[in-house]
């Protein structure tokens, strides 16, 4: 079990299915989840949201394999940009975009385009449920539905 040391910036470099229980007002998620950020930042301040993957029943993590098809470049970028919405959340726009009730994105410029993790808040934990790389203005249906049934699929947790 990994128990932190880490923080967004670095998400990646955690082992697949660390096995660790998130608990929210949603009750306790074995199967959709895996902690992912649980320490303080280097200089002092705690993070005020853990960060944590969205898992499949089936144990994939799509926000996870999605980072991880990008470069190394662009993975540190979007990253970073996790990372200070964790530290400094709440926050608006240009990082943080609300796009539905329990719906925001992090926006993040990178050399493939403009990369969206959406993400909900639930308490103190911050779940990825999706990434893709934005290649028009309007967030692409099929991206936003991949969002709202992940989200709906923790609800029925």
């Amino acid at each position: 079990m990994h128990d932190g040391s880490r923080d967004a910036a670095s998400l990646l470099s955690l082992p697949h299915g660390d096995g660790t229980v998130a608990r929210s007002r949603l009750g306790t998620h074995h199967l959709w989840y895996t902690r992912v950020v649980k320490s303080a930042r280097p200089g002092g301040g705690d993070p005020i949201l853990e960060v944590v993957f969205y898992r499949t029943q089936a144990g994939s993590e799509p926000v996870r394999q999605w980072l991880l098809s990008l470069n190394r470049a662009d993975r540190r970028a979007v990253g970073q940009d996790v990372k200070t919405a964790q530290y400094g959340w709440p926050l608006g726009m240009p990082l943080i975009r609300k796009l539905e009730s329990r719906l925001w994105e992090v926006r993040s410029h990178t050399t493939s385009g403009i990369a969206r993790v959406v993400f909900t808040v639930d308490g103190g934990v911050m779940v990825l449920l999706h990434g893709f790389v934005k290649k028009s203005q309007k967030t692409p249906a099929a991206d936003l539905k991949a969002a709202r049934q992940r989200l709906a699929r923790l609800d029925e947790e």
